[in-house]
């Protein structure tokens, strides 16, 4: 496949994924270090698109701004395990710019922005969107060193941008060999019926989290009408503490991509998409390449090994820098050039999905796992797992342990066993499943990895019992509230409710009122939220008033009643303006 030139004619489809919004806002955003007004009114004439949906796009997603950023812009992570904000400051004050700001000269720019995948290799930063790992108070200053330079980002050190797999524990899937082809070959050998009733066989589950079967995804897709039918590779893991599908797309993209044709086979589609997450725009080269290679040697394209009729060919589209997209309607939205809004279910994707048409919308390992399981067959995948959960899940485990990185294991592993292996000790607790998922302590680590216990999308996040635990909490609130849509009033303005309360409680003037009014906006979220993010925004603060009680009852005041904020310190810039201090400028 030419990355410069991938092209669709089929019914009802985009035209050329290079005309993509998003990724032609990506170039404007490079090219002027925002997006100019007159870009837009440009772009919605050449690309027939009202200007209000492309402006309503640019808003929509961090990574685009209507103001210039610098000619550096640099945004550090502010997750629990990649990030370090203290860094953050530093360079701040080495390069004279105020945070969240552009430099009078225009040379750089810092902010923070949410988890971007590196978590096993932290702390870590973002410079006009190529990742620098590792960063140690050394880099800071050659890296302050270069922008006063103006030294380009081709010419920094290479071994910054150097990103490893860290695979620490193999398992089913990463420790078997795949070799290329031998899927496809498989499945032609079986057939469509045959193959889907054998991955229905094999008990595979989505490994995004959700853990919907994946045969009966695909045969429901399989049935339903339409005019073209469409696969999508949902690569847009944005929860913090996620990074095994940067492993699996890094060395075994052929896997993925093979697993995704698997998928046109049984359902009839023939264009399938990848969604990759903004962070990990550097895999791009090579993924391009796998692709190239693949078409080469029939493996994509027309009569795929040379079996007339079975024609499938896969794009790349470029995400912009929103968690929400990781929800399959919202990536579907953002696919077709829009804000990614979840969509109201009924009628669900498989059904009317992307442009309308019957689509199957599968995670990374899902789809990798389903190639090998075409390959070696159901039984062999069923040699592992517990009664109901089959097979392996691969982990990104990061945090308080010796060895972060990726670990695969049989489903049914206690929580302990895992955290012997990652050499963490000391434990005060676990996030399970990212902050939208389970936060334990060690009084339940003897239980066990699995559907029927504790599902997982695979993030594992470990924190010791130096950590202030309070702190992440707060730390997930704001990720959530930073990362709604906006969409409906439950998650939009509870999470950012459930954000101010735990800031009050953390900088020691909450009451127990705070915390009773907290558990009440937790649960209305919860249960009145529109999609899955704010279904499970407060899952990490109604789990630490469950299991941490007195996280929040040690940082109490002991009055009934205190107000969110100070009202008389709140006047301090009028008094200044108006040079007054006297007793009348003051709240008694």
């Amino acid at each position: 496949m030419d990355a410069n030139n991938g092209s669709d004619t089929k019914p009802g489809s985009l035209t050329r994924q290079n005309d993509h919004l998003l990724h032609r806002l990506y170039d404007l955003q490079q090219q002027f270090h925002h997006i100019p007004q007159q870009s837009i009114t440009n772009l919605a004439t050449e690309l027939k698109l009202p200007i209000s949906q492309i402006e309503g796009v640019v808003d929509f997603y961090s990574f685009f701004h209507r103001s210039p950023r610098g000619r550096y812009d640099i945004l550090f992570s502010n997750c629990t395990s990649c990030g370090d904000l203290a860094m953050m400051q530093q360079l701040c004050e080495k390069l004279n710019v105020s945070l969240g700001n552009t430099r009078a000269d225009g040379s750089v720019s810092i902010d923070a922005t949410s988890c971007i995948g590196m978590c096993d290799q932290g702390p870590a930063l973002l410079v006009n969107g190529r990742t620098i790992t590792q960063l140690s108070a050394q880099r800071l200053e050659m890296i302050a060193s270069h922008v006063e330079a103006a030294t380009p980002l081709d010419q920094w050190p290479s071994e910054w941008f150097r990103v490893q797999d860290n695979v620490r524990k193999n398992g089913l899937l990463l420790g078997t060999a795949f070799d290329t082809g031998s899927a496809l070959s498989a499945a032609i050998n079986m057939g469509p019926e045959a193959l889907l009733a054998e991955i229905t066989k094999s008990g595979l589950r989505g490994r995004g989290g959700a853990g919907f079967g994946t045969g009966m995804k695909w045969k429901f897709c399989r049935e339903a009408k339409g005019d073209a039918h469409y696969v999508i590779c949902n690569a847009d893991e944005g929860e913090p503490g996620t990074f095994k599908d940067r492993i699996l797309l890094t060395s075994h993209a052929h896997a993925v991509f093979e697993g995704m044709t698997l998928c046109g086979y049984v359902i009839g589609a023939q264009k399938g998409y990848l969604y990759l997450r903004a962070e990990y725009r550097y895999l791009l080269p090579e993924l391009y390449a796998v692709l190239s290679r693949r078409q080469q040697a029939g493996l994509l394209g027309a009569g795929i090994l040379g079996q007339t009729g079975f024609d499938f060919d896969i794009d790349i589209i470029v995400g912009a820098g929103a968690y929400i997209c990781g929800e399959e309607s919202s990536l579907i939205e953002s696919m077709e050039q829009k804000r990614g809004i979840p969509r109201v279910r009924p009628p669900f994707p498989v059904t009317s999905g992307f442009l309308g048409q019957p689509t199957v919308v599968n995670n990374v390992e899902t789809l990798a796992a389903a190639a090998q399981i075409a390959t070696h067959g159901s039984e062999w995948f069923n040699t592992q797992g517990s009664d109901k959960s089959d097979g392996t899940k691969i982990l990104s485990i990061s945090g308080d342990c010796t060895t972060p990185g990726i670990y695969e294991y049989p489903f049914g592993v206690s929580i302990q066993k895992i955290l012997d292996d990652c050499g963490a000790e000391n434990v005060q607790a676990i996030q399970i499943g990212g902050p939208s998922g389970t936060l334990i302590g060690p009084d339940e680590f003897e239980r066990k990895l699995g559907f029927e216990d504790l599902a997982t999308g695979g993030s594992f996040m470990i924190f010791g019992a130096e950590r202030d635990l309070l702190a992440v909490i707060s730390n997930f609130a704001h990720f959530f509230a930073h990362e709604s849509c906006g969409f409906c009033t439950p998650c939009r303005v509870g999470t950012s409710l459930l954000k101010s309360g735990l800031d009050k409680i953390v900088s020691g003037h909450g009451t127990r009122y705070d915390m009773d009014e907290m558990y009440r906006m937790a649960t209305l979220v919860k249960r009145r939220s529109h999609c899955g993010l704010g279904q499970t925004a407060a899952n990490p603060v109604l789990d630490a008033l469950q299991r941490f009680p007195k996280l929040f009852e040690e940082r109490l005041l002991h009055s009934e009643y205190a107000p969110h904020f100070d009202l008389d310190a709140s006047l301090e810039e009028a008094r200044r303006i108006t040079h007054r201090d006297d007793a009348e400028a003051h709240l008694s």
